[in-house]
């Protein structure tokens, strides 16, 4: 819940001068709601897609304040985000709720970026596998393996965003390994396609070693996605790790 009509057009702005069109990385936006239309116009024609930053479950109907996926796709948006950390912990939103929401958004035509991760009392359990197993599992379940062939999933450690704690490299790139192997599991295929995010407080100095490890695509970016100067930082270096190979 960030920014202002002037804030992100100057942002906007920026991004869309610095950053040049690559078949190896996609770049996207997720600004609140009510920035959607403005931002929609200001990227027209460009490289950076836009997306939202949570939808319903539902397509239509008595559901104040909610937001359909087909409304998303229809101003143009191209992603959303489903099942972020934030939207678990302060809307309650269970594996299942955001396996309906997953399919809702294919269903219009969207790209689901499905949000895991846990809790720091789960990592002091022995706990990260498991949880992260049964949200994606949830959406495998309901879904089936083969909707991640057009779906992103973004790892969250949500204890180590915004506490004072660090989740290290071989951390994250573990988990990534996790997920792209219980995904394996159910199809070897769609596995090795499957772009998995790192969402962990990416910022422009520690991105091109998180993108130098395998099994992570890319970053999730949060408060970095709001300095032009780190995102643009973020997103050479992934266009650095793919030229690498």
């Amino acid at each position: 819940m960030n920014g202002s009509l002037d804030a992100n057009r100057e942002l906007l702005s920026a991004l869309r001068g610095a950053l040049q069109a690559s078949d190896a990385v996609a770049v996207a936006v997720c600004p609140p709601a009510v920035y959607l239309r403005d931002t929609l116009a200001q990227l027209e024609g460009g490289a950076i897609a836009v997306g939202g930053q949570d939808c319903s479950d539902e397509k239509a109907g008595a559901f104040t304040g909610e937001i359909a996926a087909g409304m998303l796709k229809e101003i143009g948006c191209e992603y959303v985000i489903v099942g972020h950390s934030e939207r678990r912990a302060r809307q309650h939103e269970d594996s299942a709720w955001v396996a309906r929401k997953f399919i809702a958004a294919q269903a219009a035509g969207l790209v689901p970026i499905l949000c895991v991760g846990e809790q720091l009392q789960d990592r002091e359990a022995g706990r990260t596998e498991a949880v992260v197993a049964e949200q994606l599992d949830a959406v495998m379940d309901a879904a089936g393996v083969a909707a991640f062939d057009r779906a992103v999933v973004a790892y969250e450690p949500v204890w180590a965003i915004g506490t004072g704690l660090t989740a290290s490299p071989e951390q994250a790139a573990e988990v990534h390994a996790f997920i792209r192997a219980r995904v394996s599991a159910r199809d070897q295929g769609v596995a090795e396609g499957l772009r998995i995010l790192y969402g962990g407080s990416v910022k422009a100095d520690n991105a091109a070693g998180l993108f130098a490890l395998p099994d992570i695509d890319g970053g999730l970016i949060g408060g970095a996605s709001l300095d032009v100067d780190s995102f643009i930082g973020i997103v050479n270096a992934a266009i650095a790790a793919q030229a690498r190979g």
